[in-house]
């Protein structure tokens, strides 16, 4: 059997290959490639859609999955982290900033502060200089040293792994206890972040707006054992291919999928400048990745204040 064009990208050393059957890469009437075809492969696929039973829908979406699956086979959590605390801390922090400048800023912080009791009883000034890259440093200093006395006082100071438990500690809603549950504990969770919610809606996974919902439609057509890695591809096919102002559908590999194709750049050549991270060929989020990501020639991002 011959290799799938999605299967032979990922172990293609930086090569984007897009599957035969989509548009791009086509000459359009006006010289350029893709653009005379854009309109009509989105339209093919979106009649497609209008038309899915619920059980087709099923079958898309997981063939979505199987396919993100193979393009990124090193999929993880984008945030450093040794144990429970620091990541609840990590994901608490990374609200309207980059996973990255987290990294880059908590080595800092848990080099002073490295348990729950240290940070509850810590000088607020003191954390808010380090936390100051940020963003927001004041609220998530409130936040991370709230989190760390409710843990001290609530849970003889480890961090719960009870969804009904983590919504309670300051900071944490449904989205960053999922984060916890299933890359700390290894029980599902599905998290709906923007990247996500834009995703998902852009399939037609669901046509919800609101996190809960969206959480509820999604975990629908999956098995709950795929939630947790269904995020971390659905995440990482956001942040380096489908970006938000600009997707780069000429260079996505589930193209014929996407009932949202031609959004964005449909050329093959200019899609491919705007992928980020390994797919672009630039370091990641992480300063410490996985090694199979590392492996798969994804480059660790660099230590706050570097050139």
């Amino acid at each position: 059997m011959s290799k799938s064009p999605v299967r032979a990208q990922a172990k293609g050393a930086g090569r984007m290959v897009v599957p035969r059957d989509s548009a791009v890469g086509e000459q359009g009437p006006d010289g350029g490639k893709g653009d005379g075809r854009k309109a009509t492969k989105g339209a093919k696929v979106m009649a497609g859609v209008k038309s899915e039973s619920h059980t087709a829908l099923v079958r898309r979406a997981r063939r979505i999955n199987r396919e993100l699956a193979e393009i990124y086979p090193y999929a993880h959590p984008e945030l450093d982290f040794e144990n429970p605390f620091q990541l609840v801390v990590a994901t608490v922090l990374s609200a309207q900033t980059t996973d990255l400048r987290v990294n880059q800023t908590t080595p800092a912080l848990f080099a002073k502060y490295p348990t729950p009791e240290d940070l509850a009883v810590a000088d607020p000034e003191a954390v808010e200089e380090i936390l100051r890259p940020t963003g927001f440093f004041r609220a998530k200093t409130k936040s991370v040293i709230g989190l760390s006395k409710a843990l001290v006082a609530d849970f003889g100071g480890e961090v719960p792994g009870r969804l009904e438990d983590l919504v309670k500690l300051p900071g944490v809603g449904r989205k960053t206890a999922f984060v916890v549950l299933g890359n700390a504990f290894g029980r599902p969770g599905i998290t709906v972040d923007t990247h996500f919610q834009r995703l998902v809606r852009r399939w037609k996974w669901t046509e919800a707006t609101e996190p809960d919902k969206i959480e509820a439609a999604v975990g629908a057509l999956f098995p709950k054992s795929d939630w947790t890695m269904l995020s971390h591809h659905v995440i990482f096919h956001g942040r380096r291919i489908c970006h938000a102002r600009k997707p780069a559908c000429g260079a996505c590999p589930i193209a014929p999928l996407c009932p949202a194709y031609g959004e964005g750049e449909t050329d093959p050549e200019k899609a491919k400048k705007l992928l980020k991270y390994e797919k672009g060929g630039y370091p990641g989020q992480r300063l410490n990745p996985p090694q199979a990501y590392l492996d798969a020639g994804g480059k660790p991002a660099p230590p706050l204040g570097s050139a």
